[in-house]
């Protein structure tokens, strides 16, 4: 099995922090969010990561260079924002005909994450070729809902609706199986995996609820929220070189200063 970690976004709502520092870069108790995604998906034995990179490039790679991650880490640049779905598409040669967990790394998730790889490869229903993680969301009419059938199969999704019919949503980590990831190749025109794939496979995705803590860390109230969240343990307890200079990085301020 592959990953592709989007790490690509901007993070408008987030300014003036991402002023200073990519969304993926945020801390989390003072450790950055991709470092603990990058964390969960080592656990489960995935040792193929790719990160896409866009909005200031060079801190994310300098980030992604540090010797824990060499060998099993890599990135691609992309000048210009290709869509979930198109990152997929032009990395083709780095997922081959693997399954691929595909992970929205600007958000903040705290879950079983083994419960969900072996649900996908054990426990989902046979007709399934997608397993979404879900969550219970608070503002349910700023996320993706899904309406699921007994066997928690997506019969209907809401992209982004006012009053949606329940609370479920849709947590932007999936586990896709090679079928998915040759219709995308073959559709060239389709761009984005919320409103153009996931349409496209309805009855085909099987899904498996985080009942533990997943935030969009795309506001500032968001990110204040996940620092008072219980910190996982990391792969990685001592620090290295980048973890010193980034302790003294000025982000850890502002944060504070707005905090309080």
């Amino acid at each position: 099995m592959k990953s592709i970690l989007l790490a690509a976004g901007v993070g408008e709502r987030l300014r003036p922090f991402t002023n200073v520092l990519p969304k993926c870069l945020m801390p989390i108790n003072g450790v950055p969010l991709l470092e603990y995604w990058l964390a969960s998906v080592h656990q489960l034995d995935i040792h193929d990561v790719l990160v896409n990179v866009h909005y200031r490039p060079s801190d994310v790679i300098d980030f992604l260079s540090r010797p824990r991650f060499l060998n099993w880490v890599t990135y691609v640049e992309e000048n210009y924002l290709l869509g979930t779905a198109g990152t997929i598409r032009a990395n083709q040669d780095f997922i081959g005909d693997s399954s691929c967990l595909l992970v929205h790394a600007d958000n903040w998730c705290c879950c079983n994450f083994r419960s969900f790889l072996n649900y996908h490869l054990f426990d989902r229903p046979g007709d399934t070729l997608i397993t979404m993680m879900t969550f219970t969301s608070d503002d349910p009419q700023s996320c993706g809902i899904v309406e699921t059938d007994a066997d928690g199969v997506v019969i209907r999704f809401h992209e982004k609706v006012k009053r949606p019919p329940v609370n479920k949503a849709n947590a932007a980590v999936y586990l896709i199986e090679p079928e998915v990831i040759e219709w995308i190749n073959e559709n060239k025109n389709v761009s984005d995996f919320s409103t153009e794939v996931i349409p496209r496979f309805i009855d085909n995705i099987a899904t498996w609820h985080n009942h533990s803590i997943h935030r969009d860390i795309g506001t500032i109230d968001s990110l204040l929220r996940a620092q008072q969240d219980l910190k996982p343990t990391l792969l990685w307890p001592e620090k290295d070189e980048w973890q010193i200079s980034f302790d003294n990085h000025d982000i850890h301020r502002m944060i504070s200063e707005i905090d309080n």
